[in-house]
């Protein structure tokens, strides 16, 4: 049985990662990733109704992982109350995660990560996968800048510009640019 933590993924880093064409980020950081049906329901079904390029993308990738959609069943949602209003995606990966031990939740919304927080949860998004890469050699520093940059500067990626050039100029503090 592998020690790998449960991963499961809200549809923001989802979306930004099949916008960006790369999903295979998440293979190479993760085992596994999980989506909550109501997650793939969002990214994909009603993604492929509007049209959406990356919702084709994203189910492609889903399909040749062989990574699963889970059904939370509706006990496991009733049981969790947040303070906060969250989407559908969002409260089915958070009830889903308190079921795990120390899994690790993929989410941008910085309302669903501080409740995440404040749930002892451990949280990474876009940018953070993006990071993690670099850091795990995946990404040269010229990728990794390419992308906060474009992330930064797509109005359809929904993160902030000034978080990316926080990042960026962090990575560059820390000398990392020769990793």
């Amino acid at each position: 049985m592998s020690d790998a933590p449960v991963v499961l993924c809200n549809a923001g880093p989802l979306i930004a990662s099949g916008k960006l064409n790369r999903l295979e980020l998440l293979a190479d950081l993760y085992t596994q990733v999980c989506l909550p049906q109501a997650v793939y329901y969002e990214v994909v079904t009603q993604g492929l109704v509007r049209g959406a390029a990356e919702a084709l993308t994203v189910r492609l990738f889903w399909e040749q992982q062989c990574w699963p959609v889970i059904a939370v069943s509706e006990a496991i949602l009733s049981g969790y109350a947040p303070p906060i209003v969250l989407g559908s995606g969002e409260r089915a990966v958070l009830a889903l995660a308190q079921t795990f031990p120390q899994p690790v939740v993929l989410l941008d919304d910085e309302a669903a990560r501080a409740e995440a927080r404040r749930l002892n949860l451990s949280v990474c998004g876009t940018v953070g996968i993006v990071v993690a890469a670099y850091r795990q050699h995946r990404l040269t520093f010229a990728q990794t800048e390419f992308l906060l940059r474009e992330i930064a500067a797509r109005p359809d990626i929904w993160i902030s510009a000034r978080l990316c050039q926080e990042v960026l100029a962090e990575l560059r503090s820390q000398g990392t640019e020769e990793m």
